[in-house]
């Protein structure tokens, strides 16, 4: 979609509209992903067949949803819904890209919920201010830079198929000290994700025309700049955390 864009530049409060645009939905996905987490780890749904424990959660009833299973039903539909949207959003209507978007944000924030299981809720609090801090650090950084990342954008891209290859071994292996690597490395790589991707939508943004396509552009860049922000908080907190 980027290689169409060739219009005449807009005027400095229309690329801010644009922009503002951009983070409005990223930060409704994230308030969306946050509360359903936490409902979902905390709102009581069912009894507990143990009279002695306490109610079960969505969290509890998802995981013991078809043995285990359910939960990566879960992962499997967010990264159809990733892949769909990034694929066909030129070819969908801007009304099915907002709920294609909304939703996935609200599946995300379900399969969240486990953190609240495994971390306790200020440890939780504290990682994501700082997750907060240093994305926006980097996002300034990326939008005031007068430095061309392009070149760096592409190097990060590469590590991020590294470090999901590596994930994918370490399932296997259960290397502690290769998981702890990794998150070292994906703070790193989406750090430098955010100010990347951020320059890329302020360099967008100078030729917004406010027309669909251009709104539809604004929702990829937000979904872009909601995984850079929710992958340095997850990796963070596996650094970071302290655990129940």
């Amino acid at each position: 979609m980027n290689n169409s864009i060739t219009l005449k530049q807009a005027r400095p409060e229309v690329q801010q509209k644009f922009m503002t645009g951009v983070y409005r939905w990223m930060v409704l996905a994230l308030a969306i992903s946050g509360l359903a987490a936490y409902a979902s780890a905390y709102i009581p749904l069912v009894a507990n067949a143990d009279p002695t424990k306490p109610p079960l959660a969505l969290v509890d009833l998802i995981y013991a949803a078809a043995n285990g299973m359910g939960m990566w039903a879960l992962i499997i539909a967010e990264l159809v819904l990733v892949f769909t949207l990034s694929a066909r959003i030129r070819k969908m209507s801007l009304s099915s890209a907002k709920i294609m978007f909304l939703v996935y944000s609200l599946i995300n924030g379900i399969t969240l919920s486990v953190i609240f299981l495994v971390y306790t809720s200020t440890s939780i609090a504290q990682v994501f201010f700082i997750s907060a801090l240093l994305f926006g650090s980097m996002s300034i950084y990326g939008a005031r830079t007068k430095k061309d990342l392009t070149s760096a954008g592409r190097y990060l891209m590469m590590a991020v198929f590294g470090i999901i290859i590596a994930s994918v071994i370490n399932i296997f292996f259960k290397s502690s000290g290769l998981d702890w690597l990794i998150s070292i490395i994906a703070v790193v790589v989406f750090t430098g994700l955010t100010a990347y991707d951020t320059q890329k939508m302020m360099r967008i943004a100078q030729y917004n025309d406010g027309s669909e396509n251009f709104q539809k552009v604004a929702i990829i860049g937000a979904l872009e700049l909601y995984l850079d922000f929710i992958n340095i908080f997850l990796h963070l907190l596996r650094l970071f955390g302290n655990r129940n």
